[in-house]
């Protein structure tokens, strides 16, 4: 990074937390406690060792509901980790319920709980068969990607070399999707398997996890053409919270401001309504658990070069349990209003489950 281009991050961050400091105690108060009135959807975060460390995380976050991702290897593995599940929640029903319609969400809202619902970050576990989504719906999954980062039977993933659409077979399990109420995530997808699965969905469909190429050039990035169909199409795009995929060039610190400025150009190009929040990590966050060794050398192995994995992959201030709270803070201090806020960090998302699961 530029030595001016340092400078201007470093202003852009000193001013917005200069504005949040000048405000009075009372209303810094106020803006915490409104946070914890909101109905909090955190778009893909999954638990590391489901021990208490977990469950506490949950709360201090605030989280109303999370999507979960599991083991998609093969149907065999997709249904044992959806059994799985339910076990976990029926043990932990003070603290877990499944989200199988929108509603969930806000029950789980309202009795302090996390409705938990069911992600796959691939099609794989379909094994080719359409029908496989009917078995693995019954057992409460709701939702999963079209692909991940490699072609699979359904369409080409984003780090894909071509750029192929959807197949036969992807049109069928579109549509399948769409008559059983299973949203549409197409996170990990390459670009034309994007625009089709936007194009051929009845529904609206999710981004659950990405971020903004006009800002960050990355193949998990996408475009304002994408984003723009994405919310015409009434969806949701959510963007992530992993320094390496929307903080400066390799050598910029990445802080919170550059996860603001991927949310704001969202917004610009989406409209309010349809943008998001998602995290793509534990709720607890990265640093407690994460090391060189466990976490970024084993990615080197299946992750091409052109995903730029760097090390550390957190955002200090997005990295703990106060990471929403804090980004509220910053919108606020950006002059968005608390209902903005609001649609944002949870109110988007369960309209489009209202749209899409029922």
């Amino acid at each position: 990074m530029s030595t001016s281009s340092t400078r201007r991050v470093f202003m852009k961050t000193a001013a917005t937390a200069l504005a949040a400091s000048a405000l009075p105690g009372s209303l810094r108060a106020q803006s915490d406690d409104a946070y914890d009135d909101m109905l909090v959807i955190d778009a893909l975060c999954f638990g590391k060792d489901w021990g208490d460390d977990v469950y506490q995380a949950l709360r201090a976050a605030n989280y109303s509901g999370i999507i979960e991702s599991l083991p998609r290897r093969d149907l065999q593995t997709a249904i044992d980790a959806l059994v799985d599940w339910r076990t976990q929640i029926d043990t932990h029903a003070d603290q877990l319920m499944p989200a199988l319609q929108a509603a969930d969400f806000t029950r789980a809202k309202d009795s302090g709980r996390t409705a938990v619902l069911m992600n796959f970050q691939d099609s794989t576990m379909l094994e080719g068969e359409v029908s496989n989504i009917d078995a693995l719906h019954a057992l409460g999954m709701r939702s999963f990607q079209l692909t991940y980062n490699f072609r699979n039977l359904v369409g080409d993933g984003c780090l894909e070399r071509t750029n192929a659409g959807l197949s036969d077979f992807g049109l069928e399990v579109v549509e399948r999707m769409n008559s059983l109420g299973v949203l549409i995530d197409l996170s990990h997808c390459g670009p034309q398997t994007t625009l089709d699965g936007i194009a051929f969905s009845e529904r609206p469909v999710g981004i659950t996890h990405t971020m903004c190429a006009a800002i960050r050039s990355h193949p998990r990035a996408k475009t304002d053409e994408q984003i723009r169909a994405c919310a015409e199409k009434g969806g949701v795009i959510g963007m992530v919270a992993l320094g390496y995929f929307v903080g400066p060039d390799p050598g910029g610190e990445t802080t919170i401001e550059h996860y603001a400025d991927h949310i704001e150009h969202a917004v610009k190009v989406a409209g309010i309504e349809h943008v998001g929040v998602s995290t793509d990590f534990p709720p607890q966050g990265i640093s407690p658990w994460a090391t060189y060794e466990n976490w970024y050398t084993p990615r080197t192995g299946f992750f091409k070069e052109s995903y730029e994995l760097r090390w550390p992959p957190w955002i200090p201030e997005l990295d703990s349990t106060d990471r929403f709270r804090n980004l509220n803070r910053v919108l606020e201090a950006r002059g968005w209003s608390s209902r903005d806020r609001e649609r944002l960090l949870g109110r988007n998302w369960l309209r489009l489950f209202e749209d899409t699961i029922g």
